[in-house]
């Protein structure tokens, strides 16, 4: 039994979703393909981070599978553990990844709801909500307004119904994670590469 599998960790343990695994090593890798090592792309439960594993030989890993890389990356299935960036997946890891997203925002509503609760200016002109799509000044105002009102939002569809021209928010944070990840260019990270949002 693997530590995953056991549930033997605590709340500093980072946790991965396996978005693709490549039995014979990376694609373009010149060695023989039965010398490379197999790897696995996956994603950062916590802070959306894309990162390569290195399998241990005959590792029993599929994609979707939820493995610990952090503190310590499970020695029974891993050997080690690098980050890449979005151009490096796998065509299947690119694929994957947008469900991934999803099932992680839907499967921790309340840290992504907080968002909407706790999100505050960053500039005298730029306010984090504007970072999302779709979100301008009046649905930016309407949403301050509401949580000032009524108190926190306790779930998207309460932000739903409280707000009005606020379509899907749980789709538009999934937005705004995989244009993250998708652009390394975005000068403002909210999401990817930050622990514990």
């Amino acid at each position: 039994m693997t530590r995953t599998e056991s549930g033997d960790a605590d709340a500093t343990t980072e946790y991965v979703v396996v978005l693709d695994v490549l039995r014979h090593g990376r694609q373009g890798d010149d060695r023989r393909r039965f010398d490379a090592a197999p790897i696995a792309y996956a994603l950062g439960e916590s802070d959306f981070r894309l990162l390569e594993l290195t399998l241990v030989e005959d590792a029993d890993v599929s994609i979707g599978d939820r493995l610990v890389v952090s503190p310590v990356a499970d020695s029974e299935l891993i050997q080690s553990v690098e980050e890449l960036s979005y151009g490096d997946l796998s065509n299947t890891a690119t694929a994957e990844v947008d469900y991934v997203v999803e099932d992680i925002v839907e499967a921790d509503e309340r840290r992504f709801v907080d968002f909407y609760n706790d999100a505050q200016p960053i500039t005298l002109r730029l306010h984090q909500l504007n970072l999302l799509p779709g979100i301008g000044k009046k649905l930016r105002d309407k949403i301050l307004e509401s949580r000032k009102r009524q108190g926190p939002f306790e779930s998207f569809e309460d932000l739903e119904a409280r707000v009005s021209g606020l379509h899907r928010p749980k789709e538009v944070i999934v937005e705004r994670i995989l244009d993250e990840l998708r652009d390394n260019d975005v000068k403002y990270k909210t999401f990817v590469g930050r622990d514990g949002q």
